[in-house]
């Protein structure tokens, strides 16, 4: 008998919607792997999915379980037995631990040292099975741990999936494995179905052989890179036959492959005169609606698509034609909505009529208070505008104008269509109503950055106005303590404030969240709540969103200058940077002892004074000191590597000062001069952060 054999699991369904399985694709294999570990099993599929199927093939499954020691501790002997004593018989907790296994009262268990202590033991030996005879419950098993988001029922079946499940064939070996599912019995013949194209009727397979080749022989492609290689290779052979450039959109390209099992791709065309549209309304119309791949000539969006068939047919000209009938009436009534809001201008003053959050007003009233933080924050990213050609004046019209307008496209007719454009239709209607370029720049990016690799705010004007939008958000729903807990976050409040975070990164700009959030919550007129949520809202984005160990990022936090608390965003993640790379190419585990050594050498009690040269006697003391004067003496730059460079270079100093010198000496004046030495080390290293909050 073969130990392993191989192994192929076919869910035939009705068509897949494909971002629900694209989200689920990480995870299909693990569940699997999970079930298939309960089982004593040790699973590597390879995982195959078309819009009809979701397939596990394995070359080697294991035909045999191992046999398993299935291992039993029960109580010490001393609660076992009646006080102790085997003699006297055994306890209740004796008796229930022979009723868990059991076993009959009188047989003789044997014992087992278990935390230092004799304890009960038993043990037995599970003889392994055949997985033919598990895999019916671990296939059943594995289909409802998949999470697709919603699922249904269909005709008389109770359990619910993604789509009606309409085959299920599992083969090990040559063995077609029964199965009981959905009201209804699979595997009694082996089957599958093909392309629709070719045939409605079941095939019928005896082997994992014959099911590969029946695919493929009736224009099923099973493997999904194969058929993302297919598509790419059609494209490139379309940009050289049409003189044109298809920008490869990945996440539409991953959505065409999930909805394809015999893909072919074809070139169409629209009249040009659409191009009169913003280029972003095209290729939005092309995406979401048709799943098109724009394309381009000379770098510029030309009058073209790229459409991919599932169809089998030798001739796809009535197919493409079909297509480009569909776009003309999309992109038709994309024109009609453009003419007519640029005939209807902005009107802001309808937001009125729009609320933001029940409590918390209109749209009217939030792009007010976004107007009054984008003015404080103008204020105090003074420095940072300095470089900047427009005069600060001009520079606060154009946010007046930005934060008043910003919204102003929710009310047009193609944001109704096309939701996704809010604020790329507001760049549009700016510059075609004449406004000032940068206040169209900034209705342009005033939702940046929208996710972990999105881009940032091209300027700084732009990046003012994101900031309030987002400080916005979060102050007013903090307020009606609308608070993100646990995974809830219906307002994406946290993507909001790793946003402000990644901005104020980006333009180096000073924002301290002990003086800045109380100011601006002030501005903005907010309701009043406890501002410390924020400040701690903030500081918990900030473990998340440098991606460094947590405690370098709290003892940056900790940090002190002048014996001040200092919560300078700016400073905070630039010294967590800093300290995480130095530690990276040095002996942090050292580094550290010795420097919380520092910090844990002093007392509450000590009260700060000079240092007395004079009674510095110790040549190891005497040392220290003047590394102590020397660094002092520096101008502390702004460049974080070199201030942690330089204060590290007190470490040899340090470790031959603890070596050879007794802190608490006898002598009270010595002891206390030596006390001051060490918390002057320590505050030199409080501008950066508290090493006692370090973990490694």
């Amino acid at each position: 008998m073969k130990s392993h054999l191989p192994l192929l699991i076919e869910i035939l369904t009705e068509e897949l919607p494909a971002l629900p399985l694209l989200k689920e694709l990480p995870h299909i294999i693990q569940k699997w792997q999970n079930i298939a570990k309960k089982h004593n099993i040790s699973s590597t599929p390879t995982l195959y999915y078309t819009p009809r199927r979701l397939v596990l093939y394995e070359e080697g499954f294991l035909a045999h379980t191992p046999d398993s020691l299935i291992e039993s501790y029960g109580p010490p002997l001393s609660i076992a037995y009646i006080d102790g004593d085997k003699t006297k018989g055994l306890s209740k907790a004796g008796e229930s631990f022979y009723k868990k296994n059991n076993l009959p009262l009188d047989y003789e268990l044997e014992t087992r040292i278990k935390d230092n202590k004799e304890v009960l033991y038993y043990a037995i030996t599970q003889k392994g099975v055949k997985t033919s005879s598990l895999l019916e419950s671990m296939v059943i098993e594995w289909l409802h741990s998949l999470q697709f988001g919603k699922s249904m029922f269909w005709g008389d079946v109770e359990q619910s999936f993604i789509r009606p499940v309409r085959n299920i064939l599992i083969l090990l070996g040559e063995q077609s494995i029964c199965v009981n599912a959905f009201n209804r019995h699979f595997g009694k013949v082996a089957q599958t179905f093909v392309h629709r194209d070719v045939s409605f009727e079941p095939f019928n397979i005896a082997s994992i052989e014959q099911y590969f080749d029946t695919l493929k022989n009736n224009f099923v492609i099973l493997n999904q890179h194969e058929r993302k290689e297919l598509i790419l290779s059609q494209i490139a052979t379309l940009e050289s036959t049409h003189k044109i450039k298809v920008e490869i959109d990945t996440d539409l390209l991953n959505e065409i492959v999930a909805i394809t099992e015999y893909p072919r791709a074809a070139y169409g065309s629209f009249d040009s005169s659409f191009l009169a549209l913003p280029s972003e309304v095209i290729i939005t119309s092309m995406k979401e609606n048709q799943r098109y791949f724009a394309t381009y000539k000379d770098s510029v969006l030309h009058n073209g698509f790229v459409l991919v068939s599932n169809s089998t047919a030798k001739d796809l000209s009535p197919i493409v034609q079909g297509n480009q009938k569909v776009l003309k009436a999309r992109l038709a009534d994309a024109m009609f909505f453009y003419e007519n809001d640029l005939k209807k201008g902005f009107t802001p003053e309808l937001l009125e009529q729009i609320v933001f959050v029940e409590d918390l007003g209109s749209l009217l009233d939030k792009s007010k208070r976004e107007s009054a933080l984008a003015n404080a924050l103008l204020e105090s990213f003074a420095p940072a505008l300095d470089s900047m050609d427009t005069p600060k004046d001009e520079a606060r019209q154009i946010l007046t104008q930005a934060t008043k307008y910003a919204k102003a496209d929710l009310l047009t007719e193609m944001v109704y269509e096309f939701t996704e454009l809010q604020g790329v239709m507001g760049y549009y209607y700016a510059k075609s109503f004449g406004m000032h370029p940068l206040v169209a720049l900034a209705i342009k990016e005033q939702y940046l950055p929208t996710g972990e690799d999105s881009a940032l705010p091209s300027h700084i004007l732009s990046a003012i106005l994101a900031l309030s939008i987002k400080l916005d958000n979060i102050f007013a729903l903090f307020s009606i303590d609308k608070i993100p807990t646990g995974s809830k976050d219906p307002f994406a409040l946290r993507r909001a404030a790793n946003g402000v975070i990644k901005i104020i990164t980006h333009y180096d700009l000073d924002f301290d969240l002990l003086y800045d959030i109380p100011r601006l919550y002030q501005a903005g007129g907010y309701k009043p709540s406890d501002i410390k949520r924020i400040e701690q809202f903030f500081i918990e984005r900030l473990e998340g969103a440098l991606k460094i160990n947590p405690s370098i990022i709290r003892s940056v936090l900790k940090a002190r200058v002048n014996n001040k608390r200092v919560l300078n965003l700016k400073n905070i993640i630039r010294n967590a940077k800093a300290l995480n790379a130095f530690f990276e190419k040095s002996d942090k585990q050292a580094l550290v002892s010795l420097f919380k050594r520092v910090a844990n050498i002093l007392s509450d009690e000590i009260k700060p004074t000079h240092i007395d040269e004079s009674l510095l006697k110790l040549p190891e003391e005497i040392a220290l000191f003047q590394a102590l004067k020397s660094l002092k003496s520096q101008t502390f730059t702004a460049d974080a590597d070199s201030q942690i460079t330089t204060l590290f270079r007190l470490k040899e100093p340090l470790e031959a000062f603890f070596n050879s010198v007794l802190v608490n000496d006898e002598n009270n004046a010595i002891k206390t001069n030596r006390q001051m030495l060490v918390f002057s080390v320590h505050s030199e290293f409080l501008r950066i952060g508290d090493m006692r909050e370090i973990t490694l």
